[in-house]
């Protein structure tokens, strides 16, 4: 059963471990990540990072599966290094209903839409298009955060940041 996914250049990080798998009571996290899976020192950092009582799974986004996580019945965190994973996902079974951006880092051709988060235009149109399939999208680093909604970043991009 998928609790969240969330899109994290950090992947596996304070923020995550001391906040998110709190408070969403996860049994597993998946990190679905083509870098991390292909390096031993990463793929131990993160696992020893988790508490042992969680699962971690870090696996090459194609190898993981999606329909599988999405339908059994434990409560998974999947965490996505980037926005282009997303539909990714989606489109291999993953079972999408509320997706956080947590930290995606500035680049060419994003502007800041929250304290932590930088989209392209192309990254914006693909949230939105999760969007209208039913996909909650927020922003936010932590869940005591207020969350700031897909049609608030939207603005945020358009206005400049």
């Amino acid at each position: 059963m998928i609790t969240l996914v969330r899109v994290d250049n950090r992947l596996i990080h304070g923020q995550v471990v001391e906040a998110w798998l709190p408070h969403l009571k996860v049994q597993r996290v998946v990190v679905a990540d083509d870098e991390a899976a292909s390096s031993p020192l990463i793929r131990a950092a993160m696992a020893l990072a988790v508490q042992s009582a969680i699962e971690v799974q870090i696996l090459p986004l194609a190898q993981v599966d999606f329909a599988a996580v999405s339908k059994d019945a434990v409560r998974t965190l999947v965490l996505l290094r980037d926005v282009a994973s997303v539909p990714f996902a989606f489109a291999h079974g993953l079972t999408l209903e509320h997706l956080n951006l947590g930290n995606v880092h500035f680049g060419a051709g994003r502007r800041q839409v929250s304290p932590s988060v930088f989209l392209a235009e192309a990254e914006l149109q693909a949230l939105q298009g999760l969007a209208d399939k039913g996909v909650r999208v927020e922003a936010r680093a932590v869940p005591s955060e207020k969350a700031v909604e897909l049609g608030e970043l939207s603005e945020r991009w358009t206005k400049g940041g």
